[in-house]
């Protein structure tokens, strides 16, 4: 048995906690607040802040853990160095978690020490720099915090206009005590897909069949896999996931993500050190093995023979459209147990606020089914369930 310290508990914490002590392992969930998905389920939790690394030492000296499994990115991931040093695991590493968790370390990685593809990109720490970039990146343009998540902060700028209001946006969805923001140019793409790839200490890099995905507002709303990928375009995203993951070293599940266009290929986008929330709809057995008993499997060390598509699965996110401190109440449930192979899974989350994601519906068919009816199906049962 291993004692896993969490930092980070939503619902992707959540579910990693479940396959570890399915497993036989000991988790301490760590969060800025009670009640967070993660500690649910797990064996001890903790309520800190992560950005302050006295905090975060002590609740490392005090539960003595075998591994650091990080989950979010407001953490201050520098002491992540000092605790892997002395003998901790870090996953996948203290180096991939402090790049990537900094669109800035992991943007000029790719791009400028590994050459891949992608879009061109500036950065600013003050309005008149942003305005600067986008004169020399032209609009439309996107504008996203250095740190963040689930599209906090992130715009779609189509005129000098909208430079004031990116600017503050941005800054306002940045997490940490980082006030520098990415401005970057609108790739014109046809798909974008999450390619969960695991890095194995004794085994081979593998990869999960590619996951569509589509967002608003820079948050994901619905996935499905398997996406349709030209094999050549699937081959230049798998060797280019295969190049940033070994750069940054460390075992574990990485969600990266690509743009695709018909006329210009594939175009690195992003990387999560971590289980994905796209990658929630392998939760609908679309796979062999899920998204997070991969990343418990690589973080142990354990074989994994290979990665089997076994279904067609799509996934569509259940929103709240109110903000409350109370716990949420749910409506519309008993409609997902009417329909055939549907799952439901409620975060658990104990507060809301608009447009945060409460839940999900998962649907799956057998491999030869049209994917497009399936989504359909998601979006209408998941638009059934009011969170209030």
């Amino acid at each position: 048995m291993k004692k896993i310290l969490l930092l980070g508990s939503g619902e992707l914490g959540k579910e990693f906690v479940i396959s570890a002590q399915r497993k036989g392992q000991y988790i301490i969930a760590c969060d800025s607040y009670v009640g967070a998905p993660a500690m649910q389920v797990a064996d001890e939790y903790e309520v800190l802040d992560m950005l302050n690394g006295e905090e975060l030492e002590r609740v490392v000296k005090k539960h003595q853990p075998d591994i650091i499994v990080p989950e979010i990115e407001a953490i201050r991931t520098e002491r992540l160095y000092d605790f892997e040093k002395g003998g901790i695991q870090v996953v996948p590493s203290a180096r991939a978690v402090n790049f990537t968790m900094n669109r800035k370390a992991i943007r000029d990685l790719a791009a400028k020490e590994l050459r891949l593809k992608t879009a061109r990109y500036f950065y600013a720490t003050s309005f008149d720099e942003l305005r600067t970039a986008a004169d020399k990146i032209g609009f439309p343009c996107v504008v996203k915090p250095l740190m963040s998540s689930s599209g906090k902060g992130q715009s779609l700028v189509k005129s000098a206009d909208e430079l004031q209001h990116a600017w503050e946006y941005g800054c306002s969805g940045s997490r940490g005590d980082i006030r520098e923001l990415i401005i970057e140019e609108f790739i014109r793409f046809d798909s974008e897909i999450t390619l969960l790839t695991v890095t194995q200490k004794n085994g081979p890099t593998l990869f999960c069949p590619p996951i569509g995905h589509v967002q608003k507002g820079g948050d994901y709303r619905e996935s499905f896999q398997p996406a349709h990928i030209d094999p050549a375009h699937l081959l230049e995203a798998q060797d280019m996931a295969d190049k940033v993951t070994r750069s940054l070293t460390g075992e574990g599940l990485w969600g990266v993500e690509f743009f695709l266009s018909h006329e210009n290929g594939v175009y690195f986008s992003e990387l999560s050190p971590r289980p994905h929330d796209t990658g929630m709809v392998t939760l609908a057995g679309t796979q062999n093995l899920n998204e997070f008993e991969l990343h418990l499997r690589a973080i142990l060390g354990w074989p994994i023979p290979c990665i089997k598509q076994e279904k067609i699965g799509v996934s569509a996110v259940i929103l709240s459209t109110i903000s409350s401190q109370e716990a949420p109440q749910y409506k519309g449930m008993e409609e997902v147990t009417k329909e055939e192979d549907t799952y439901l899974r409620i975060f658990g989350k104990p507060f809301t606020r608009v447009n945060r994601r409460m839940g999900v519906v998962l649907c799956y068919a057998p491999l030869n089914t049209e994917m497009n009816g399936l989504r359909d199906k998601a979006k209408r049962i998941a638009a059934k369930i009011e969170v209030y």
